[in-house]
């Protein structure tokens, strides 16, 4: 299924979505009990299962990334646009009563240090999609 057209549900899910038909071919994998526990380790990590973190890995993109990836990426580059909306929103408060004759308070090394905070944030997120690039 095209990832675009997915709702949300079938984004956070941690089995693959019903097709029509069902899936007429299976394949068995065996694994050893380190294997099985790393297998686990990973699946739970990403919340899914492990037959659908194999699939996804082995159908990934050239880059390596899943749509599991991408979907947690997306979820946290939005989680930390919408946080530096509420800061920017802060720094325009601050710099309106600054203008009208009100000191500069403390407010201020707090909202600055959310604005470091946040682009350190989006750095580790660029950084996290371009490691998987």
């Amino acid at each position: 299924m095209d990832e675009t057209k997915m709702s949300a549900r079938e984004r956070n899910r941690r089995r693959r979505a019903n097709v029509r038909g069902g899936r007429q071919h299976r394949h068995e994998v065996g694994v050893t009990p380190e294997e099985e526990a790393l297998l686990l380790q990973r699946s739970l990590a990403r919340g899914v299962t492990i037959p659908r973190l194999l699939i996804e890995a082995a159908l990934a993109s050239d880059t390596g990334q899943t749509v599991t990836d991408r979907h947690d990426s997306l979820v946290e580059l939005f989680r930390i646009r919408r946080y530096l909306a509420a800061v920017s929103n802060n720094v325009n408060q601050i710099a309106r009563a600054t203008n009208a004759g009100s000191p500069a308070g403390g407010e201020l090394a707090h909202t600055l240090k959310a604005v470091r905070d946040t682009c350190d944030a989006i750095d580790a997120a660029l950084n996290d999609v371009t490691v998987r690039s």
